[in-house]
């Protein structure tokens, strides 16, 4: 296979990984014929002593305004009031964000009140979750987290692995009568509450 021509972004951990680009469609104002609006590289931030990289590519309202470009401004306003660094969630709306794994990294523990689609993109990953069920899943693999209690683990010693997720929030879920909201066993630093299920 080739080599992926496409440097890291800023803040990248993974250097061997691929520097992804999100790429937002539009329409031209007079024909309404769609267009390429933009493009803007991913911008990372780092966790757990440089085992665990995060970006933000886009965020939505739900629905989505997409009229006069609301859906655009309100992504750019949320970042940069958030100094990029929001919550795993966003109340109302999706979030599609990139996450990188070191060699042998385990993430945290953790629920969210949310639907997440998480495919993995790079290398493999091991899904836990707290009943004790472990899945490996493989480049392509796609797991429909369902705002259960769960965490990631890289079983590779050596290479990265990278997942994409859309986050949405969801509706608050009862388990024999108890709500379970948003909960991360070990916070992780500079990861702020999603603030979905109050």
């Amino acid at each position: 296979m080739a080599q992926d021509p496409r440097n890291p972004t800023s803040n990248q951990l993974s250097s061997d990984l691929p520097g992804p680009t999100a790429y937002l469609t539009g329409h031209n104002s007079s024909t309404g014929k769609a267009i390429i609006h933009s493009s803007r590289p991913v911008e990372w931030h780092q966790y757990d002593n440089d085992k665990l990289g995060m970006s933000v590519a886009f965020t939505t309202e739900f629905p989505a305004d997409l009229n006069n470009d609301a859906d655009v401004k309100s992504h750019e306003k949320k970042m940069a009031d958030s100094g990029g660094k929001l919550g795993l969630v966003s109340a109302g709306g999706t979030v599609l964000r990139y996450v990188d794994f070191a060699p042998g990294y385990t993430c945290m523990m953790h629920r969210t009140q949310s639907v997440d689609y998480g495919i993995v993109l790079e290398g493999s990953i091991v899904a836990l979750m707290d009943g004790g069920d472990e899945q490996l899943m493989r480049r392509g693999d796609v797991m429909v987290q369902r705002a259960t209690n769960h965490a990631w683990k890289n079983p590779s010693d050596t290479e990265w692995a990278r997942m994409i997720f859309c986050l949405q929030d969801c509706k608050p879920l009862f388990i024999n009568g108890e709500r379970l909201g948003e909960h991360h066993e070990t916070p992780t630093e500079g990861i702020p509450k999603s603030g979905n299920d109050v």
